[in-house]
């Protein structure tokens, strides 16, 4: 009796006794992150606990520092999540209306973006101009939030009239940045640690700014060019951080998924507010919340930089998240991730 107890309980822990045919599946799954290259870290967490907690290949090619849990990736647009939850908090504040004109807070966008309202821009329907498609072709200094907003001031029109489509807009989500800049009084970088990061015990992520701390644990991203692998970090656009600037790890992301389940963050109608479905994307299996993509089920959202792909899946009726991070251009990881969620439902 006593044997099944401690069974039972190491089970509900640490989920250390699986089934050995879904780890067979889940290292076929793996393969292709393990070995001598750039890598990935995993985790799987189920009822709140850790059933999957790994590191695979390396962080660090040239200083052969294998990743692991403890591993901070650039997460590109997973970040848009945090800048999301960064304006329902200064909404909870009383500090701005998600029905704010954005033009109310960045006076010197466009006058064509004058009907562009803080709520249009998180669920991707404010119709902004791509930046990176009007950056100067020999731009050699990487752009920051306010140099996109430099970009779009100098445009003359949108997509399409705000909120009557859908485009995908990494810009908009650098222009809430420097509203929540705005609102706060602080530098964006700084109101994320001091309201999200360090409240929910994430003490090693944060948006990197090169005038600030360094990056503890930091893996490095690369590209595979001619059979071999380049580390490939950095674009000109990586300084942006609003919609993809945010260093983290698997351990400070598991705690930002608890925090998604309660009000410890964010009020139960702020988490509503960003788990509705909003709008339809150009994917019809696909809607938009604010920071989150939502598939049946699902609220998820990949991350594809320069050098990085990353994808967080969380199945929040089942209480199971995955999350895969990895430092490297290739494979995209979400099919991966929703293949090993499907080994745990």
């Amino acid at each position: 009796m006593r044997f099944a107890v401690s069974l039972a309980l190491c089970v509900f822990l640490a989920g250390c006794v699986a089934s050995p045919s879904r780890d067979v599946a889940l290292d076929v799954l793996m393969k292709r992150y393990d070995g001598d290259g750039p890598g990935a870290s995993l985790l799987v967490i189920r009822d709140g606990v850790p059933v999957v907690r790994r590191g695979y290949g390396f962080a660090d090619l040239e200083g052969h520092v294998p990743a692991s849990p403890q591993t901070n990736y650039r997460l590109a647009s997973v970040s848009k999540q945090f800048t999301a939850a960064a304006i329902l908090l200064l909404a909870q504040d009383g500090k701005l209306s998600l029905d704010d004109r954005a033009r109310r807070w960045l006076p010197t966008l466009p006058a064509a973006a004058d009907a562009i309202t803080i709520r249009q821009l998180l669920s991707h329907q404010g119709g902004l101009i791509d930046y990176e498609d009007i950056m100067p072709a020999d731009t050699r200094v990487p752009l920051r939030d306010r140099d996109v907003l430099g970009l779009l001031a100098r445009t003359d029109h949108l997509y399409f009239t705000p909120g009557t489509s859908y485009r995908y807009s990494n810009g908009g989500y650098a222009m809430l940045a420097l509203i929540v800049e705005k609102a706060s009084g602080k530098p964006f970088q700084d109101f994320l640690r001091e309201r999200i990061f360090l409240p929910l015990g994430m003490t090693n992520t944060l948006a990197y700014v090169r005038e600030g701390p360094a990056v503890a644990h930091r893996a490095f991203g690369y590209s595979k060019e001619g059979g071999h692998w380049v580390r490939t970090d950095q674009s000109m656009t990586s300084s942006v951080l609003g919609d993809g600037g945010i260093y983290s790890s698997i351990d400070d992301l598991a705690r930002w998924d608890a925090a998604l389940y309660d009000d410890r963050l964010l009020s139960d109608a702020s988490r509503r507010a960003a788990f509705t479905p909003w709008t339809p994307t150009d994917d019809p299996m696909v809607r938009y919340g604010y920071g989150w993509r939502i598939t049946g089920e699902t609220l998820w959202h990949s991350g594809e930089t320069i050098g990085f792909r990353n994808v967080i899946v969380r199945y929040p009726r089942s209480h199971l998240t995955v999350i895969l991070l990895t430092n490297r251009n290739d494979p995209e990881p979400y099919k991966t991730a929703v293949h090993i969620a499907n080994l745990y439902l």
